[in-house]
Parts: structure tokens; C-alpha cells; sequence
């Protein structure tokens, strides 16, 4: 596993006016060396940190010493958002913050780093919301903005369950795990249940199996995750949004220099693909280099970290 890293953001004022004299930035850096190599930038999803590869790295099937994203080859680079717990780094004021300030934030690392551009920018998730931002803010960032199980604005639908999320995490007797065993319910699908559980019971504990695995999930994320932090992340992803400045998508998608690949499940209920298909829709008439993927699982949006060798089969074309 690659040491945590820190990167000190000096001076930082958010677009909604506050001031932070310094924000820490952690990071985690695998393969090769920055200078030399292209650079791949990997942003994590809401529960996610920067170990992206690695022993326990929650990509390491698809990013390692020969694998599709080789670390023989390029350097890998991964911010921990910043308030997402690592270090027991928090940000008390997380209201002040939307994902186009973590974008500007990254960028700033970047910079610090001496990393003037991307050979591939991808996120997965909140991840993919925040390099869509970067690639709105930085038009020449990158070479590929890849995001993943990913949209460039919160919908309906990801605010709807935010709130909801916001309302256990402020209301539950149990709010770490009320809002994680809801969260799973977003994650997967009635299929994706189906297919493993097909009502069985855990006859030791008198249960369902299903509700044995959705106990199982919460206990887990009570027990590395900080509920500041989860307040601080579920926060950010309802603030997704690259128009909120007033451009349009077709504006900004046209601003960008990159090749950009939409990475959709076709199961997903939570990143819906019908709102990437509408994106690309608009995309393909300004871009040549537009381009939609699609990745067909059960599993609904957890699958891009599920489906290893779907992933890997995508990513292969692109890199």
C-alpha cells in the first residue's frame, strides 16, 4: 500500500466566500513518477479514499503492474476529498463547500505536484462529478475524462435520496448505520438481491440473509467512516452541478479539449444511464471524440466496482 501523503492548500476561499487559511490534502501516488510519465488522476467514490491500488486498493484488479492501468507505465495519482475522514481530516463548515470547490482544490494540488496535465482523468461516482467539474473549470486538464457510474449534475433523483440520506444522518438513534443500509438499497438492484440472497435465512441469528449482509454493511462503515465525513460527502454529491455558473452543458462540453468516454451500467438506479444517454446525445453534436460506453451487470451502480473485467474491457480501448 502507497504511504498517505499531504499536500497543503494555502489560502482558499470557497465560491460561497470562505476563507481557509490552509486545507490538507491527502493523497496517494503508485507507479511511476510524475515527471516523465503520463499521469492518470483516479478520484474516489462516496465511502471511497485514495487507495486506489495495491493489496488493498478498491481497483486493484484493473490498476497494477501490468493490468489495464499499468503502474510499469503511468503514474498513478489519487486526492482524498478533502473532510472525508483520512487522517482524521474533517471540515466542520462542510455547507460552505460544493464539488466545484473540491475540483478548484484538486487542481491545486495538481499544480503543487508539477503535474501540468492528464494523460486520463476518471472518477467513479461523486468521483466522476468532480472530474467533470475539473474538465469544466480547466478545459485542457486532460487528455481523457473518463467518468465512471458517473453525471455531471445531481439529478432529481440523487437529491431526493441525499435528502433522505441527510435526514437519517441527522435523526437516527443509529445514523451511520441507518443511512449506509439505506444507501446499499441505491447501490444494487432488486435483481442484484435476488440473484444472491433468494430469501434465504441466517438460521443462527433468525433473519433473512439479506438483512444479516445490509446489517453486515452498516456495522462496516460504522467502523472505518466518521459521521462528520459522511455528512460532509453525502453533501457534496446532491452539489454537483457544472451549469451553476451559467453555462450551459452544450457550452462547457464544447470548451472541452479531451476525448470524453461516459461509462454507464445499464442497471443503474442511482446514476441512471438514460441521464448519460441524454448527455451524449447533446455531446456528439458538438464532438467528434464523444463516446458512450455501457457496461451490462445485475449489480446496478456498485458494479464499476464489481464488474473488474467489464471495466477493464472498456478501459482497454481507451488507454
Amino acid at each position: 500500500m502507497s504511504k498517505v501523503k499531504t499536500i497543503s492548500i494555502t489560502n482558499f476561499t470557497t465560491a460561497s466566500g470562505s476563507y481557509y487559511e490552509v486545507i490538507d490534502l491527502h493523497y496517494q501516488h503508485f507507479g511511476q513518477d510524475f515527471i516523465g510519465a503520463p499521469v492518470v488522476l483516479i478520484n474516489h467514490s462516496l465511502t471511497g479514499d485514495a487507495n486506489v491500488a495495491g493489496s488493498t486498493g478498491w481497483w486493484n484488479e484493473i490498476v497494477g503492474p501490468n493490468l489495464t492501468i499499468d503502474t510499469n507505465k503511468y503514474a498513478i495519482l489519487a486526492f482524498n476529498i478533502p473532510g472525508n475522514g483520512v487522517n482524521d481530516y474533517l471540515i466542520e463548515d462542510y455547507q460552505a463547500f460544493h464539488t466545484g470547490d473540491i475540483a478548484e482544490i484538486f487542481y491545486q494540488g495538481l499544480q503543487a505536484l508539477g503535474v501540468i496535465e492528464l494523460f486520463a482523468l476518471i472518477g467513479g461516482s461523486i468521483g466522476g462529478g468532480i472530474a467533470w467539474e475539473m474538465a469544466a473549470l480547466y478545459p485542457s486538464i486532460t487528455k481523457k475524462l473518463i467518468p465512471v457510474a458517473a453525471d455531471w449534475k445531481a439529478s432529481d433523483w440523487i437529491i431526493a435520496n441525499t435528502f433522505f440520506q441527510k435526514r437519517l444522518l441527522d435523526n437516527s438513534n443509529d445514523p451511520l448505520r441507518d443511512a449506509r443500509i439505506h444507501a446499499m438499497l441505491t447501490y444494487r438492484t432488486p435483481a442484484s438481491f435476488s440473484n444472491r440472497f433468494r430469501r434465504t435465512k441466517n438460521l443462527e441469528k433468525n433473519i433473512y440473509n439479506v438483512e444479516s449482509w445490509l446489517i453486515h454493511h452498516g456495522d462496516k462503515l460504522f467502523n472505518r467512516f466518521l459521521l462528520q465525513a459522511y455528512k460532509m460527502m453525502n453533501h457534496l454529491l446532491a452539489s454537483v452541478d457544472v451549469t451553476r455558473n451559467g453555462k450551459s452543458i452544450e457550452e462547457i462540453i464544447q470548451s472541452i479539449k479531451s476525448e470524453i468516454h461516459l461509462v454507464a451500467i445499464d442497471s443503474d438506479i442511482f446514476f441512471a444511464p438514460e441521464e448519460d444517454q441524454k448527455t451524449f446525445k447533446i455531446g456528439k453534436k458538438y464532438k467528434k471524440n464523444f463516446f458512450y460506453h455501457e457496461i451490462n451487470s445485475i449489480h446496478g451502480h456498485d458494479a464499476f466496482l464489481i464488474e473488474n473485467d467489464a471495466v477493464s474491457k472498456i478501459f482497454e480501448n481507451i488507454f
